[in-house]
């Protein structure tokens, strides 16, 4: 396929269980590229797979299941391409965790996508907000929280690797809009 009609393809959004393997395999490669970011910032190597390993441990993602979270994967075209999870902090606050775009989907649109579903899902488990945490050495992640209206907050929690946080409040009608994005599929972008 030509990199024009790789460009044209639609990108879909929608929930699918945690243990799914195409779930696993992109958790997977979100710690891998986070971690062999991490170390090659501050140590000037990649992370083993045993440290892949402790971290999907660390950072378990069984909490983005229903009732009180989800995981969404995002398809470009027919390829796999990228996730993200969200779960309540409680009645009124998502938490969005795992935003991850495989590198030969970057740049496509597909970031922007699972953003915006993301926000949809927060909206329908009820929140009113959502916040995320992210390193600053994640600058292409900060960068794009910031122009989808996030804005920086206080820490909110003492992970050690967390270093800007964020928030974006959500519209009213978002939940209205969740709710018939529902009725008429997967969200498209």
């Amino acid at each position: 396929m030509s990199d024009a009609a790789t460009l044209r393809l639609p990108w879909t959004v929608s929930a699918e269980p945690v243990g799914s393997p195409d779930a696993e395999a992109l958790l997977r490669e979100y710690y891998t590229e986070v971690a062999d970011r991490y170390f090659a910032l501050h140590e000037g190597r990649r992370s083993t797979p045993e440290e892949i390993d402790e971290g999907v441990a660390e950072y378990p993602s069984a909490d983005l299941t229903p009732p009180n979270g989800v995981l969404l994967v995002a398809r470009h075209g027919e390829a796999v391409a990228g996730c993200v999870g969200v779960r309540l902090l409680d009645a009124r606050t998502a938490e969005l965790k795992q935003m991850y775009v495989r590198a030969a989907r970057r740049g496509r649109g597909g970031a922007g996508a699972l953003l915006t579903a993301a926000e949809r899902a927060a909206a329908q488990l009820g929140a009113e907000r959502v916040r995320l945490d992210t390193r600053l050495d994640l600058v292409e992640a900060v960068a794009l929280y910031r122009r989808h209206g996030f804005t920086e907050i206080d820490p909110y929690h003492d992970d050690p690797y967390a270093e800007i946080y964020f928030e974006k409040r959500l519209d009213a009608d978002m939940d209205a809009d969740a709710d018939a994005d529902m009725e008429a599929g997967p969200l498209t972008g």
